[in-house]
Formats: C-alpha cells, structure tokens, sequence
C-alpha cells in the first residue's frame, strides 16, 4: 500500500451522475463501496465533498445574491452531500464519523484535528463538512486545509476526468495527458487544476496531488496502491 492516510476531495457534482441536480443513489453506492474496499485494505480514509450539485455561493453572488450568504449556504449544501455520503458508506458496514467546521446539533461533532486523527485511528472514515467554516474560501481550499491538518501522505481529488491534460479534453480532442508533474510547472503553465490557494498550500505543506476519475470503479483502490493511473503532482 503506497499511502496509509488519505484525504479524498470530491466534487458535489459528481453526485448528480446523469440527473441535472441532487444526487444519484447509484452514484452514491458505488463510491461507498470503493471507499469500503480501501478501508478494508488498512487505508485511513477522509473525506471533503462540494456542494455545487445543490448550490454554488458564487453562482449565487454572480445572480445578485449576496457572497457571504451564499458561500454560507454553499457550506450547508455540502453538509447535506456529506450525510448522504455517510449514510450510504454505513449501508456498507463501514463506521463512520461526519465532523463539521460549524455546530450542528444532532447532525455532526465539531471539527478538530485531534478528534479526527482519533477517528481515523480508529478505523472509521472521517467525513468533514462545511468547509471551512468562513466565506470566500472554496471547498478546495477547505479540503487541502483538512488534509494538512491530519498530515494526510496524499491529497487525492476525485473527478470525472482521468488526470490533468494540456487543455480540457472534454472539449479539445488534441489535449494531452500528464503522467506526473511539478508544482513550479503547472504554476507555470497555469494549469486550472484547483484554486490557487488551495494548490499554494499543497506546494508549501508538501502535501502531493492525485488527479483521478473516481467514477470508474476501483479506480480509488488502485491510486492507493500506487498504480500509474491520474496525474500526480509533487514537489
């Protein structure tokens, strides 16, 4: 096994599957079921997922609406993604844990590194929602902070394409895939891979990027053993 810690970012997107918004049961399943298999192996799994299949706080702000209030329901929509994540991986009889950068009651404990070590430690797969609990920071940003704060061996952003290329291959047939690269280059080269602050702090904490399709099945088991697939970023 090529990482022991992981920090899993997905997109809320992905959870749409095929339908134009909210979340895909089967899309759900089939993560749940690939997350499952990666703990079984011994792997300390946590979690950060979007909300953008519910709502976007800047899409939001771009139709009038004011930022703050909606990064904040932003924040709330990945706490509903993250519930629905939790409750398909228990489906599995994996344990689980969903920790909050804000309180909510009944729903999540508060975030805080040492209790999600704890958690990790335990066997159970952390799952941190609400970013990071202030507007004008992405879920990308929250995501890497989470990862760093649990000295994660590996940031590992699951999406829908399988690694990063020289332009968007879902609109130019000519982009070309990299296997590997380096933090100086993809600045260089601006490569949109995530948000600037986000991808400054994997660069200064060290913290390697995964760039994978997390929606071909066992895809996330074979980048925890250090299969070829994706693209990794490194210093």
């Amino acid at each position: 096994m090529k990482y022991k810690r992981i920090l899993l970012k997905l997109s809320g997107e992905a959870l749409m599957g095929s339908q134009q918004y909210g979340i895909d049961p089967s899309r759900l399943s089939d993560y749940a079921n690939d997350i499952k298999s990666v703990v079984e192996s011994g792997v300390q799994v946590a979690i950060v997922i979007g909300g953008g299949n519910i709502f976007r706080g800047m899409t939001g702000a771009a139709e009038g609406m004011d930022r703050v209030q909606g990064d904040y329901m932003g924040m709330m929509a990945t706490v509903i993604n993250s519930m629905a994540l939790q409750a398909a991986i228990e489906k599995t009889g994996t344990k689980t844990a969903l920790l909050s950068s804000f309180q909510i009651g009944p729903v999540s404990e508060l975030m805080s590194r040492r209790r999600a070590v704890e958690y990790l430690e335990q066997g159970k797969v952390v799952i941190i929602a609400g970013g990071t609990g202030n507007p004008y920071f992405t879920t990308d940003t929250a995501s890497v902070l989470r990862g760093v704060e649990i000295e994660a061996d590996v940031f590992l952003k699951g999406t829908r394409v399988d690694g990063i290329y020289t332009a968007d291959p879902e609109k130019d047939i000519n982009a070309v895939k990299y296997q590997t690269l380096k933090f100086e280059e993809a600045y260089k080269k601006q490569l949109k891979i995530m948000d600037l602050t986000a991808f400054t702090m994997c660069r200064e904490n060290d913290l390697p990027i995964v760039v994978f399709d997390m929606n071909k099945k066992g895809n996330l088991g074979k980048v925890v053993n250090g299969e070829e697939i994706g693209t990794l970023v490194s210093n």
